[in-house]
C-alpha cells in the first residue's frame, strides 16, 4: 500500500520495534497528526480471546472522562411518557414504528447511537439486518436498552463509547481528538483500558491483551507496552 508524503514523514517519528509507555505513545501520536482536519485518536487492542465462544465475548461501554470530541446524534425508540423524557434529555430523534420504513426503505441513518426501551425491542428487532452490521443495534450490555433513557442519553452525550471484539478479536475504540491535550487523551485512554482489563473473560486461558496500538485517523500506528496490563 502506497502512503502519501505526510504519512511517510509521520512514520519516521515512530520506531516500529519499540513498545512505548502509554504517555509517550500519546505524545507521539499527537505529533503524527498532520491532516487538515482534527483527526480522531484510536486505540486498537488485539486480544487472546476467541469471540466464537460466547463465554469469551467482550462487550461493554465506558464513559470517557473528557468525551470523544465529536457530537453524537442519538436516536431513541420509545413510547408513552418515555418520548417526552427522551426529548427533554436531549435526544436528536425520538420515535417508534413510523421510523421503521424510513430506515429500512429510505436508508435514513443520520444518527450515531440507538437507544431503545425494552418494550420497543420488538419493533427495533425488525431493523436487525440494517442496524446489526453497522454496530447500531441497541444492547443491554452497552446500556442502550433501558427504561432510564435520560441517563443513557446523558452518558452518550458525555462521551460514552462502546467496546467489543470484531471478527478478528480486536477491539477498536476512539479515545478523543488529536487536538486534545496529552493529559485529556491519557485520562480517556486509562479509563478505557481499566474497563477492558475488568472485562477479561474468566474462561480465557493464556494471554489476554496481546498488543495495543494507538493511531490517528490518517497516521501510523504506535505500539503501546502491554506490561502494566
Amino acid at each position: 500500500m502506497k502512503h502519501g508524503k505526510k504519512y511517510t514523514e509521520a512514520a519516521k517519528l515512530v520506531d516500529r520495534a519499540t513498545s512505548y509507555e502509554p504517555a509517550e505513545a500519546i505524545a507521539l501520536v499527537k505529533k503524527t497528526a498532520t491532516a487538515k482536519f482534527d483527526e480522531t485518536v484510536e486505540v486498537h487492542i488485539r486480544t487472546g480471546c476467541d469471540g466464537r465462544h460466547a463465554e469469551q465475548q467482550i462487550r461493554g461501554a465506558v464513559v470517557l472522562p473528557n468525551g470523544t470530541g465529536k457530537t453524537v446524534r442519538v436516536l431513541v425508540f420509545a413510547k408513552g411518557d418515555k418520548v417526552a423524557e427522551a426529548e427533554s434529555a436531549g435526544a436528536d430523534f425520538v420515535g417508534g414504528d413510523e421510523l421503521i420504513p424510513k430506515i429500512q426503505n429510505e436508508g435514513w441513518l443520520d444518527f450515531d447511537v440507538v437507544v431503545a426501551t425494552p418494550d420497543m425491542m420488538g419493533v427495533v428487532g425488525r431493523l436487525g439486518k440494517v442496524l446489526g452490521p453497522k454496530g447500531l443495534m441497541p444492547n443491554p450490555k452497552a446500556g442502550t436498552v433501558t427504561m432510564d433513557v435520560a441517563k443513557a442519553i446523558a452518558d452518550i452525550k458525555a462521551g460514552k463509547i462502546e467496546y467489543r471484539l470484531d471478527k478478528t478479536n480486536i477491539i477498536h475504540c476512539p479515545v478523543g481528538k488529536a487536538s486534545f491535550s496529552e493529559e485529556k487523551l491519557s485520562e480517556n485512554f486509562n479509563a478505557l483500558m481499566e474497563a477492558i482489563v475488568k472485562a477479561k473473560p474468566s474462561a480465557l486461558k493464556g494471554q489476554y491483551l496481546r498488543s495495543i496500538s494507538l493511531s490517528t485517523t490518517m497516521g501510523p500506528g504506535v505500539k503501546v507496552s502491554t506490561a502494566k496490563y
